[in-house]
């Protein structure tokens, strides 16, 4: 069977969703993360500038690699740009800081996938609560839309109250062209994918501390929360560590999602600069999930790091790495998104209207990447233009077809061949998905 379009039916109940949320003070609660994003707009001549000076090795990067010069960066930037991925390293330099941002032009943005599903939520007119760890004046001010609380001992607060005069938290990011021409080693490349890098300069998120006060609120103000996201244990390197949060953070989904009706809970995944770290909250987490999410590159290196088959271009290996999340780790659904579509896969949360969740996600990350910034509802209606990708629709007809042990639902994308804005697009997908929750 093809694919019925019902984006434009979805959209039309966002009206209704979001009234019903002010007035049952039902909220989406996002977490753990937050921090001041600097943003370097691309420009393909700067970028193969910097590779002739810098790139003295063959381009390569893998998971931990940390950059401590600008060969180092070179080297790893190099190499995901040829190869259109999408990773996160941390740098240990300030010069190798301010060498990149003298080098760019550059913008502020919001960083944090907790932070920024809750400004694509709020930026539609969704009351939502939002946990930080950077609270400087300029994380929340990007943050004061609707009505975004946080929480402050066992009360919720506007999110301005609870802004603090200290320094941001920085995270650089170089986001790259697909088709863009840059220059490796004296020889010309094509970027075959538009993608992004994330550098990290800070110490906070090697730690991620958690505020007891917040694991208390919620399971004392189960009612009112519509769903739970969390996410941002991915700058962790001591595996120690994040055993410690992990425990900390199970204490509180004991009691938030094993009783009758318990709070649905969305873990987005990562790329996590330690992989241990990753397992360890995965296995520790997956239990209480409602959903587990990722990317195509995240699924791809986690079964790679598991022995089992990485190529994702065929949808039955798609299904077979989405069961095998399942079983290793125990949600009770996962979902793959891509700028193609999105994808669940599992036992869908009593209620829950999952392929709203996907539609509403997949409309609020193509309004970003159309027009570089979270979308009102005029905005996401004028997305509604947009063509759906000819690969999810290859995609979508294909599963449609397939037997499987679960519910499989997909929901092709709305595709921009060269999309203006290539960051947070995964983390307002996660913040559109929460719509279908009531």
């Amino acid at each position: 069977m093809g694919y019925v379009d019902r984006y434009l039916w979805y959209y039309n109940q966002l009206e209704s969703d979001i009234q019903y949320r002010k007035q049952s003070g039902r909220r989406t609660f996002l977490a753990f993360t937050s921090n001041y994003d600097v943003v370097l707009k691309w420009d393909a001549g700067v970028f193969s500038s910097l590779m002739d000076q810098y790139l003295e090795d063959e381009p390569s990067a893998r998971p931990g690699d940390r950059i401590t010069c600008m060969r180092d960066l070179a080297r790893i930037s190099a190499y995901c740009a040829v190869h259109g991925l999408g990773m996160n390293f941390d740098i240990t330099r300030v010069d190798v800081c301010d060498l990149l941002m003298d080098s760019f032009e550059k913008e502020s943005s919001l960083g944090g996938t907790g932070a920024q599903g809750a400004a694509a939520l709020s930026t539609a007119g969704f009351p939502v609560a939002v946990q930080l760890t950077d609270r400087c004046r300029e994380v929340c001010s990007m943050l004061n839309q609707s009505d975004t609380r946080m929480v402050q001992g066992q009360q919720l607060i506007p999110v301005m109250d609870g802004a603090l005069d200290e320094e941001p938290v920085y995270h650089i990011i170089l986001q790259f062209s697909k088709g863009d021409i840059i220059r490796i080693h004296g020889r010309d490349v094509t970027i075959p994918l538009s993608n992004r890098l994330i550098f990290f300069y800070d110490s906070i998120h090697k730690s991620v501390p958690v505020p007891e006060d917040y694991l208390r609120y919620l399971p004392a103000h189960r009612d009112g929360i519509s769903s739970l996201v969390i996410s941002g244990f991915d700058a962790i390197i001591d595996p120690e560590i994040m055993r410690q949060r992990a425990a900390q953070i199970e204490q509180m989904m004991i009691p938030l999602t094993k009783a009758p009706g318990g709070v649905p809970v969305y873990m987005e995944g990562a790329f996590y600069m330690n992989p241990e770290v990753k397992e360890i909250m995965f296995r520790a987490m997956g239990p209480y999930l409602t959903v587990l999410g990722t990317n195509e590159e995240e699924l791809a290196d986690l079964m790679k790091r598991h022995g089992r088959e990485a190529d994702l271009s065929d949808p039955r290996r798609v299904i077979d790495a989405l069961e095998y999340i399942l079983r290793t780790y125990g949600p009770r659904g996962a979902i793959l998104h891509t700028k193609d579509y999105a994808l669940f896969y599992g036992t869908c949360h009593a209620g829950a209207d999952i392929e709203k969740g996907l539609t509403i996600g997949c409309l609020m990350s193509g309004t970003r990447a159309r027009c570089g910034r979270y979308g009102t509802m005029q905005d996401l209606r004028e997305s509604l233009s947009l063509p759906l990708s000819a690969e999810g629709l290859r995609f979508h007809d294909i599963v449609e077809g397939m037997k499987t042990d679960r519910q499989a639902v997909i929901v092709p994308s709305r595709y921009m061949e060269r999309p203006l804005y290539t960051i947070g697009l995964g983390d307002t997908f996660v913040g559109g998905v929460q719509t279908c929750f009531a």
